[in-house]
């Protein structure tokens, strides 16, 4: 089972396959399977081209796992993760050449 722990739109300059991109999708994700849990941030970028745009297109995505062990999900563990999600995401968005603008949310936070 897979579920978004946490998920925000954010504004945000990447160009990836050539097309400019003006928003950001970041995801804390959880995924429980044969007694393992793990946790991966991600983002996606997309284009975002008016404040309605929401479209999001998985062809600028990364993501990196931050944790996996036997187990299950634990809420203690998910808010320690999110303490650190922002620094989590920001590498993630440097190896795309971009940059997240935290101060400009353009929907407010989903936890799940």
């Amino acid at each position: 089972m897979t579920v978004n722990v946490y998920e925000q739109f954010f504004a945000a300059e990447c160009v990836a396959n050539g097309i400019i991109r003006h928003g950001a999708l970041v995801m804390l994700i959880a995924t429980s399977e044969n007694k393992t849990v793990r946790y991966d941030a991600a983002v996606t970028f997309f284009p975002h081209i008016d404040e309605t745009d929401f479209a999001v297109s998985y062809d600028a995505y990364y993501e990196d796992v931050l944790y996996e062990a036997p187990g299950r999900r634990s809420q203690k563990r998910e808010e320690l993760l999110l303490e650190t999600l922002r620094e989590d995401v920001d590498v993630l968005a440097k190896r795309a050449n971009a940059v997240i603008f935290w101060d400009r949310p353009l929907r407010p936070a989903r936890r799940g």
